[in-house]
């Protein structure tokens, strides 16, 4: 195998603004996909669009190739047209999956990353082989019928009939082989593994209504990566910068200031607090702790989720091991046993081993006092017990 020919093309913006680099859908070229949202982004950023194999503009494969191979030429279109240097990324389904062996494989380029309705597995094997064969023996064209309702939320064809019918015809017309190399290269992704050595910012976006890559897909992306945000958008499927360009670019914008230490300034903070606080107590947790919500302690419980969860626990800085391990310090040394055993589930959940917590609570031995240790320890082997006592799933 060889790095396949990918083209690149500017899709709009000023070469003096910092590069935003789009990557299509199967079955769709960047242009056609991402115009809309390209023309409310070109004041923010200079936007250069790639192409799948048989795609678009670029040419039809001569080999066989893996997404990591696409991930290559994707880099090699780029720097034709931009001289190189560090980008902005996002990539829609398969190039989302791209933009994954990019933050793999050269994180050094990649300042941030918007994965849109997109996975670290796309399922099973052999329904993409069984594709990909299709494509090669009716062509294209007949899949266009199957494709309506995974692409588009319900009422997109009668609100954006023009839209929806330029996505389609570039369908019919992608090159069969083209199509049917990258079902067999999806047929042969799995990154699940590996999320963890992502350490580049990932702003994990879902479709609501997007059926081949549900939002659970994409909030599990956000939350096994180091630095990672979940955003579902409403009244969109498997294309959302063609459906919703308006939030996709506001999205966008936003995430331009995510690489610094800033935090990402998206709107929904409280929303997103919630996911948040979802995935790092857990949604027993979360629903206990909602059902006991009074009007008393209603606006406590909305601070605490749009400032510790959508804020603090939301910021790039730091991984959520990490702050784990200084929640679990300073809950030690203030003596909020409550809140600590709260917390050491947190941190398994967050990826600490119970042997990394042993050493956390030797630790503030020396730093928090025996005493408070003491407590700990404690209170983690009741923890422990209680989860090894929980019957298997």
């Amino acid at each position: 195998m060889s790095v396949p020919q990918i083209s690149g093309s500017p899709l709009g913006g000023s070469p003096d603004l910092p590069t935003l680099v789009v990557g299509p859908s199967l079955g769709t070229s960047a242009t056609t996909l991402w115009s809309a949202a390209a023309r409310r982004l070109a004041g923010t950023y200079r936007i250069v669009g790639w192409d799948l194999p048989g795609h678009g503009i670029s040419p039809q494969p001569r080999d066989a190739f893996t997404l990591g191979e696409l991930a290559d030429g994707v880099v090699n279109a780029v720097d034709e047209i931009t001289g190189g240097g560090p980008f902005i990324y996002a990539g829609v389904s398969v190039a989302g999956a791209v933009g994954l062996h990019l933050l793999f494989e050269c994180p050094e380029r990649v300042i941030s990353a918007a994965l849109i309705c997109t996975a670290a597995w796309f399922g099973n094997p052999d329904n993409w082989h069984a594709r990909a064969e299709l494509a090669r023996t009716v062509g294209t064209a007949e899949l266009v019928a199957a494709t309506v309702g995974r692409w588009f939320a319900p009422g997109f064809l009668e609100r954006d009939p023009a839209a929806a019918r330029a996505l389609l015809d570039e369908l019919r017309d992608t090159d069969n082989d083209g199509y049917a190399g990258t079902c067999e290269a999806l047929a042969g992704f799995d990154a699940r593994d590996r999320l963890a050595e992502i350490a580049t910012p990932v702003l994990a976006v879902a479709g609501a209504d997007d059926i081949a890559t549900p939002p659970d897909a994409l909030r599990f992306l956000s939350a096994n990566v180091r630095r990672g945000r979940f955003v579902e958008v409403a009244n969109a499927a498997h294309l959302a910068p063609a459906e919703q360009p308006d939030r996709i670019a506001e999205l966008l914008r936003a995430l331009a200031k995510w690489g610094t230490d800033a935090p990402l300034d998206l709107p929904g903070r409280y929303e997103h607090g919630m996911v948040v606080r979802r995935d790092v107590l857990g949604d027993a947790h979360v629903d206990r702790s909602e059902a006991q919500t009074t009007a008393f302690t209603r606006d406590f419980q909305s601070l605490i989720t749009e400032f510790a969860w959508g804020t603090i626990w939301a910021r790039p800085g730091l991984d959520r091991r990490s702050r784990s391990m200084i929640t679990l310090t300073a809950l030690i040394a203030r003596g909020h046993d409550e809140e600590l055993e709260m917390h050491i589930r947190a941190a398994l959940r967050n990826g600490l081993s119970r042997g990394e917590i042993k050493e956390v609570l030797l630790h503030t031995a020396i730093y928090c006092g025996v005493p408070a240790a003491n407590t700990a320890f404690r209170i983690a082997q009741r923890v422990f017990a209680d989860i090894d006592a929980q019957p298997a799933d």
